[in-house]
């Protein structure tokens, strides 16, 4: 198969003042183009931190990511921006969309950050039509409900034919009739088009929807199973989780 992502022993130290918190201890996997792949875990085990890294929004203290057969885990920030405006398109729990300009305009910014001059607008409106909002282009993020509002957020992020979507907990603000309607939205893009779909989440249900889901603890990458195994793990991760929320409780009220 043709890897998309590899990774290899990465790790990540964040210094908070005089202590060392290891976000990513020696994590190691890869990701095959095409596939759709969950990464789960509860509170704290590294999911966003590790997200980062695929997304080449932050480096790893130690170890090496390889993206499209490109080791990015040493670029500068100016080299890992272009990268990251190519090859990867974002999609957010809360949209991150600007509420004073159109769908049409949201959808245009990766190319005006791109250098791209001409035919913008087309594409932009062939990225909403893509998404089923073909009308709504004039339209401001306040005049959509929230479904819409992240139907806006996807077209934005396939603008510009990226070789990852990665999508941070993208149902989690939606109700489930509409979040699973934009689980549909992203399956079908990644049938269509071929790319590579990551999605981060605590959803068992939207977990069950990929091939591959990859399991975080403390950091490390614990297991990996198939989607249809994360449904029936649902119960050991929520208690999981809860034991890391009531341990969070207890020291801030020690605090």
């Amino acid at each position: 198969m043709d890897r998309v992502i590899e990774v290899h022993d990465i790790t990540k130290i964040y210094q908070m003042g005089e202590v060392e918190v290891r976000a990513l201890r020696g994590v190691s996997f890869h990701i095959d183009r095409g596939e759709v792949v969950a990464i789960m875990g509860p509170s704290g085990s590294g999911k966003s931190t590790l997200m980062n890294m695929l997304g080449c929004l932050d480096r790893p203290t130690a170890g090496e990511y390889y993206l499209d057969g490109e080791l990015v885990s040493s670029l500068t920030d100016d080299q890992l921006a272009v990268i990251r405006n190519k090859k990867v398109g974002f999609v957010f729990q809360s949209f991150n969309l600007l509420s004073r300009i159109s769908a049409l305009a949201n959808v245009e910014l990766p190319l005006r950050y791109a250098g791209v001059t001409g035919n913008r607008r087309d594409l932009a409106r062939d990225a909403l039509e893509a998404v089923g909002l073909g009308d709504r282009v004039t339209h401001r993020p306040t005049e959509l409900s929230g479904g819409q509002q992240q139907r806006v957020a996807v077209a934005r992020a396939i603008i510009n034919n990226p070789s990852i979507i990665m999508a941070d907990e993208p149902t989690g603000n939606l109700d489930s009739k509409v979040g699973q309607e934009i689980m549909d939205l992203l399956l079908l893009l990644n049938k269509e088009r071929g790319t590579t779909l990551i999605i981060v989440t605590h959803d068992p249900t939207i977990a069950a929807q990929t091939g591959r889901v990859i399991r975080l603890l403390d950091g490390s990458l614990e297991k990996e199973g198939s989607g249809k195994q994360a449904r029936k793990n649902s119960k050991a991760w929520k208690e999981a989780e809860a034991k890391v929320a009531n341990k969070s409780t207890r020291k801030a009220r020690a605090k």
